[in-house]
């Protein structure tokens, strides 16, 4: 297999990991309020939006030191271990305790940035500059199967359940543990470029175990990581690109938890309004895909760069969020349990809505492949940095978001806890 084929090999199984991991966490995610509900009345007391609270709030703090935790022990293992408290989380939810769920979720946001560091770093490393735009397609798509997959089950299997089972939820959890750890288990496919090492490889076959200086290479690694990514952050190329991360971290909090929270509360949808959220997701998911595929196959041949590819997600963004304007009624995000039945400036359509999840996720793809081929491109000697800032602007707008929507109460409808921030 010559150089190429191997790193592009790399990415897709990179993207194959990823998307068994958050296919079964996005999953997860999407049913775990429904069976919190039910386990309210027993023992367990959790909630679902705390715990989302306490991942994000970790996995934001968590990005300031992730790129020394690749640094010490490699983008490999550092996504190995991190797939495995992700696989623990899913698992809390086969013989759940308050505890295990809160502990859980704390150790899940530190896996979160470590993951996402590592695979900015792998997804690098197998790139150049010709090759990233590329590979950052391949990788999105393969990484937004998980958003179809999951809503696809969710939409068939669980359309108008609002009791589950004790052996239903150990059945489904225990196979999304499985799934998950699929996922973590093809990490070991990924091979190793012997002519690009990353950082936290570097030197790794010299190092004798138990040798005090190879501790002391590793401590130095991890602390020259922690002070580049400070330093980074006030660099012009990171402050201007924080614009766009930010961005996409509000979109991306609208469509995760917003959207699915209006679509759900207008009855004049009729009986279908609840099961409107998971064809929402499906569709979300569509976008995702079809964006990262074009994007991905047309980067080699686009003569015009990147800019026409952000200047289609922002007219895209702009025709969505035109039509959703219209569509929805002003109070739908903030509804009661009862839905609302108001009118907006049209009478509310199933097709545009879904139409709008569509658009809402084609523009996102167009974002989020641009921004990770660009940190790629600029960063190719050390990217776990860029990728650990990008990471940590994207989710502080999240963190805040979803803080704002627990005080209005917006996105409790829809329990649509989508993990993109987590997984994306």
């Amino acid at each position: 297999m010559s150089p190429e084929s191997k790193k592009l090999f790399n990415i897709i199984i990179l993207g194959i990991s990823f998307m068994f991991i958050f296919t079964a966490f996005q999953t997860c995610g999407n049913i775990a309020q429904t069976v919190i509900t039910n386990l309210n009345n027993t023992d367990f007391h959790g909630s679902g939006y705390t715990s989302m609270s306490i991942i994000y709030g970790v996995f934001s703090a968590s990005n300031l030191v992730s790129p020394s935790v690749v640094a010490i022990v490699g983008p490999q293992l550092s996504m190995v271990v991190s797939g495995i408290f992700y696989s623990l989380y899913i698992a809390v939810f086969i013989q759940p305790a308050t505890w295990t769920f809160y502990t859980a979720s704390v150790f899940i946001g530190i896996a979160a940035a470590v993951l996402w560091t590592a695979q900015g770093s792998c997804l690098t490393v197998n790139s150049n500059e010709n090759t990233i735009g590329r590979n950052s397609g391949v990788f999105w798509a393969l990484l937004q199967s998980s958003l179809f997959f999951g809503n696809l089950y969710i939409y068939f299997a669980w359309q108008g359940k609002t009791h589950i089972s004790e052996s239903d939820r150990r059945t489904v959890f225990i196979a999304l543990t499985v799934i998950s750890l699929v996922g973590t288990v093809l990490f070991f496919l990924i091979r190793r470029q012997e002519d690009a090492k990353t950082p936290g490889e570097e030197d790794s076959a010299n190092e004798i175990p138990g040798d005090s200086s190879s501790a002391e290479n590793k401590m130095t690694r991890a602390v020259a990581a922690f002070k580049k990514s400070i330093k980074l952050s006030f660099t012009k190329e990171i402050l201007l690109l924080s614009v766009t991360t930010a961005y996409t971290g509000l979109e991306l909090t609208f469509f995760s938890g917003v959207y699915g929270t209006c679509i759900g509360a207008v009855n004049r949808f009729g009986s279908e309004e609840k099961s409107l959220i998971g064809l929402s997701g499906i569709f979300i998911g569509v976008g995702e895909i079809l964006g990262g595929g074009i994007f991905g196959l047309l980067s080699k041949n686009n003569r015009f760069g990147r800019n026409p590819v952000v200047m289609l997600g922002i007219v895209v963004h702009f025709i969505a969020f035109y039509l959703i304007f219209f569509n929805m009624p002003n109070n739908a995000p903030i509804a009661s349990m009862e839905g609302t039945n108001d009118v907006a400036y049209m009478i509310p359509s199933k097709e545009v809505a879904i139409l709008c999840s569509f658009l809402l996720g084609l523009g996102d793809s167009c974002f989020n492949t641009q921004l990770l081929s660009i940190l790629g491109f600029l960063y190719s000697e050390d990217s776990a940095p860029a990728f650990a800032i990008f990471k940590f602007v994207q989710v502080m707008i999240c963190v805040d978001q979803r803080e704002e929507q627990r005080n209005t109460g917006a996105g409790q409808r829809s329990c649509s806890c989508v993990a993109t921030p987590i997984a994306s």
